[in-house]
């Protein structure tokens, strides 16, 4: 029976080197002769400092204790990976049982879960990085959909029916969380709901709930001079988890006006369908229904994660500075991360025991425009007991005119709550020299990702939820890929044979019945290649439907990269599953991506 073994390689003995080694070699067994060692070549040099036993850099030796033989006579294939990080072991053929024992290396250390890995896009050494920081919504608290969203959807619908006069039969409307994915885009004048590849092709599209053909799609986004590049006012981007019930809640409404053509009036289109949606978020967020209903039940709408404190706990040990940035004000902070941070299981928005985990506290700091350099916003001092707001001078205290309360005159250590301002205030208040000393961490690709890495140069890690269920799902269905690769192949294969076929009976001008044989070979192989493409194009749909059964999985869009993951390799130097999976790790961790592969390299290197 084949088996894999991994090794993890201590980070004190890791290779500093960039890529990764491989070996091949073959063992063969006699069994009539005891099985002494076996010395593996390296293709690439891999320090010898790794393993005492190393007789030169680029050999390896490995010997069986004193007890062990041989008793089955075979070769067996062993290879082996060695990465920064770990050592794999995959071996098979007839003897490959009797290395299970011999090849039980030691156990540095437990192994982080797949879904709860870190995964790495740009080099990022964490000894460098003097200042941590946080978003608060979807990346501190991670809000349960089937509560949260919902709730948001609900008050959304009744905002359209009373405040905007849209029909009552709204209201029996209900909201499946599970529908819609981020990295969607809306076509608003259209009506439409995309998914495209990272080329800006589109490859899945919906009217409403109606799948568009493949004719459709191309007829409406191919088959044009100029490319469109879809971030215009005509369209719509779903790059948060918040924006996930107003996207399902226009999908509805799309099928309603085609399905009742005089239940809403002719001068609403589908564009304002979408501009009423968006404004019944609009009110629902400024009259402070959603958050009021979260305040009065947190356990109900966000998700307790006991790992947070232990995380900045650890980062506060380390003496970096933490801090978090949040668009939400500071009622709504406070109750939110009372809720997360709590020592009991009452939560008491009195206590403020929470404040020690940071060093700074922005609230209400409207990004993204808070990361623009020409942001001039008044930066205002919070009083954490009453919530009231005082001036400061860029930060700093200001002489307060009037009758001020005693209370509110609060000493330099406890001054770390603020509100509005812009990146600048920050950098002051945390003595930041040099942006790449800080890594900010955030769900947002635009409001909290894109602007702090582009414009900033900040080192950024983005919260991707979802992704813990994509990796294990993308594990379990590696033979699946496998086989889908296979029948892709020979369709290649195929299509190359029909070619050569083909000119054979052009070119070389073939006598009547050699002629006759060549078109019986082009007709088998049509066939056969039908067969191939029509179980390619099946096999195709089985995965899209295993991940997410109409957007398929978040991160491909068949064998492209999605949107989505261009935009997470793009501006996010790290991307993870949660927030708190930054403490499974080493504070002083060297975080480096794989290495990097064009397509013409592939071929060279894996032969």
């Amino acid at each position: 029976m084949p088996f894999s073994r991994s090794i993890p390689i201590p980070t004190s003995i890791s290779s500093p080197e960039p890529r990764a080694h491989y070996l091949n070699l073959t063992l063969h067994y006699d069994k009539f002769k005891p099985f002494h060692s076996v010395s593996l070549s390296l293709r690439n040099r891999i320090p010898s400092r790794i393993f005492s036993d190393a007789h030169s850099p680029s050999f390896l030796s490995f010997s069986p204790p004193p007890h062990s033989s041989s008793s089955v006579a075979g070769d067996s294939q062993l290879k082996a990976q060695f990465s920064r990080d770990e050592i794999r072991i995959d071996a098979c053929g007839e003897s490959s049982e009797h290395l299970r024992e011999w090849l039980s290396f030691p156990d540095y250390g437990p192994k982080t879960d797949i879904g709860m890995r870190i995964f790495c896009n740009r080099p990022l050494n964490m000894k460098n990085i003097v200042a941590v920081g946080f978003d608060m919504d979807y990346t501190l608290a991670q809000y349960r959909p089937e509560t949260f969203e919902s709730l948001a959807y609900q008050h959304t619908v009744k905002k359209l029916v009373y405040d905007l006069k849209y029909p009552s039969e709204l209201l029996s409307w209900s909201f499946d969380p599970n529908y819609m994915v981020r990295g969607l885009v809306l076509d608003k004048k259209r009506g439409n709901i995309l998914k495209m590849d990272c080329h800006k092709y589109v490859k899945v599209a919906y009217h409403g709930f109606k799948e568009l053909s493949k004719e459709d799609k191309f007829v409406t986004y191919g088959n044009t001079l100029v490319c469109d590049p879809f971030d215009g006012p005509d369209y719509a981007l779903i790059d948060t988890l918040f924006s996930l019930a107003e996207a399902y809640l226009f999908a509805q409404l799309v099928d309603f006006k085609d399905r009742n053509p005089g239940k809403l009036p002719m001068s609403i289109d589908y564009a304002c369908l979408y501009k009423d949606v968006r404004h019944a978020v609009d009110l629902c967020h400024r009259d402070g229904t959603l958050k009021q209903q979260v305040a009065k039940d947190p356990g109900r709408y966000i998700n307790e994660d006991t790992s947070i404190v232990p995380m900045l706990k650890m980062l506060r040990d380390s003496g970096r500075a933490t801090f978090l940035v949040t668009n939400s004000l500071w009622d709504y902070t406070n109750v939110v991360m009372n809720f997360l941070c709590r020592s009991s299981g009452v939560n008491d928005s009195t206590n403020l025991d929470w404040l020690q985990y940071f060093d700074v506290i922005i609230t209400g700091s409207a990004k993204p425009s808070f990361f623009l350099e020409g942001n001039h916003a008044n930066l205002f001092e919070v009083e954490p007991e009453s919530g009231k707001l005082l001036n400061t001078d860029n930060g700093s205290p200001m002489p307060q005119v009037g009758n001020i309360s005693a209370g509110l005159l609060m000493k330099e250590k406890d001054r770390k709550v603020f509100q509005g301002g812009s990146v600048n205030h920050l950098h002051n208040l945390l003595s930041i020299e040099s942006s790449s000393q800080v890594l900010y961490v955030g769900d947002h690709i635009y409001g909290d990702i894109l602007r702090s890495k582009k414009v900033l140069g900040w080192r950024t890690m983005l919260v991707i939820p979802e992704l813990e269920r994509e990796v294990q799902v993308l594990s379990e269905l590696r033979d699946f890929r496998k086989d889908l690769q296979i029948l892709r192949s020979k369709d290649d294969c195929i299509a190359d044979k029909m070619h050569h076929l083909n000119r054979s009976l052009k070119l070389e001008n073939p006598d009547d019945h050699t002629k006759q044989k060549l078109n019986s070979k082009l007709d088998e192989l049509k066939l056969e290649r039908e067969i191939v493409l029509s179980s390619h194009q099946e096999a195709l749909r089985k995965l899209h439907q295993k991940f997410h059964e109409p957007w398929g999985q978040l991160m491909k869009t068949g064998y492209q990269n999605s949107r989505f993951a261009h935009q997470v390799e793009r501006f996010a130097c790290l991307y993870t599953s949660q927030v708190s999976n930054l403490g499974l790790l080493s504070l002083d961790k060297y975080y480096r991506p794989s290495e990097d592969f064009m397509q013409h390299e592939f071929g060279i290197l894996e032969s």
